[in-house]
This record gives structure tokens, C-alpha cells and sequence, in this order.
């Protein structure tokens, strides 16, 4: 027996999306709620802002980092990174792809992270993808080199330096972690 469900997928758009309550994103025409963070996830996440809010602040006022904003990638696609870097004004979504997205991985997100979401990322030209996972104190760095993602860097008690056009940035990953 098929499966109509499958067979005919909802397509839903940015209009669509704006009038739902809750915390989504919408890939492709499909809708994903976001899973409630843990406090260690969002523990990260805010380790990870304020640690690159400070260095931008003092090194590079061409850049802003932001957390958990909408990015329009499309009229059928929009993304919610964890934490992201732009050098692009922002008013209330990005609409432009962001330097640098980190994703911290859930276990219910994982393979949309992993996956899904770097290829789209990847697609559109975010020069950084930095994958966090909390549970084993490890970000795998990813550098969009001739159109695809190709890891430059594992980092567990390191510090990593984001080559941008208008600034170099760099995260001291240990801190992040304790």
C-alpha cells in the first residue's frame, strides 16, 4: 500500500511559517519544529556568543554574532542557527548567508544538523560550518573551499582562528567547554 503522506508531501512557504506559533524551521517547503533546548545546550550556546561578542567588540566592528535568528534562505526555506557571525546589517532576519554558523548537536536534531541543514548552508556559501557537541567537548570546523565543506580543523582544547574578508576571528574552544 503507498503511503499518500509521502507520496504527497505538505510544501508550506515563508508566509506559511510566519503565522505559526512555536519554534520552527522550514526546509524546502517542510516544516520542523525545534526540539526545547537543554541547559547544557544552551549553556554552549551562550558560552559560544559572548565569547566571540567580546573578541568582535574589540577586534572587528565590521562583524556582529547573533544567536537563534531566522535566516531567510528562501521563500520555501528558513534556517535557525544556533549561533551565527555576519558582516551583513541586520534588522529583524538575516537575509543573507552568514560567515560563520555553529550548530550544537541534540540528539534529536543530529542528523538534520549534520546533514540537511550543512548541505544547505554549504549550498549558499557559509565560509564557516562548526558543528559543537557538548556531550564529548569536541567542534568539528568545516571551510567552504571551491564549493564544497572540507573539515579544516578538530577542536577540543584549542583555539581556532576564522579567516573572514574583514576580519580574522578566533575562538578559544577550551573555555567554551568548562
Amino acid at each position: 500500500m503507498t503511503n499518500l503522506a509521502l507520496k504527497y508531501p505538505p510544501k508550506y512557504t515563508i508566509k506559511d511559517y510566519e503565522r505559526w506559533e512555536g519554534d520552527w524551521e522550514l526546509i524546502e517547503g517542510i516544516p520542523y519544529a525545534l526540539a526545547s533546548p537543554t541547559f547544557e545546550h544552551q549553556r554552549i550556546v551562550g558560552k559560544i556568543f559572548r565569547f566571540l561578542d567580546e573578541f568582535l567588540e574589540e577586534n572587528c566592528s565590521k562583524c556582529v554574532v547573533g544567536i537563534d535568528t531566522d535566516y531567510v534562505v528562501d521563500e520555501s526555506t528558513v534556517l535557525r542557527p544556533d549561533v551565527y557571525v555576519t558582516c551583513e546589517k541586520v534588522e529583524k532576519k538575516l537575509l543573507k548567508p552568514p560567515k560563520i554558523v555553529f550548530e550544537v548537536i541534540s540528539e534529536s536534531t543530529r542528523e538534520k544538523d549534520e546533514k540537511l541543514k550543512r548541505e544547505i548552508y554549504e549550498r549558499e556559501g557559509v565560509k564557516y560550518f562548526v558543528v559543537v557537541y557538548p556531550e564529548i567537548k569536541k567542534a568539528k570546523i568545516y571551510e567552504l573551499r571551491e564549493g564544497k565543506y572540507v573539515k579544516v580543523f578538530d577542536a577540543v582544547k584549542d583555539s581556532f582562528t576564522f579567516d573572514l574578508e574583514e576580519c580574522k576571528l578566533t575562538l578559544d574552544f577550551s573555555k567554551v567547554w568548562t
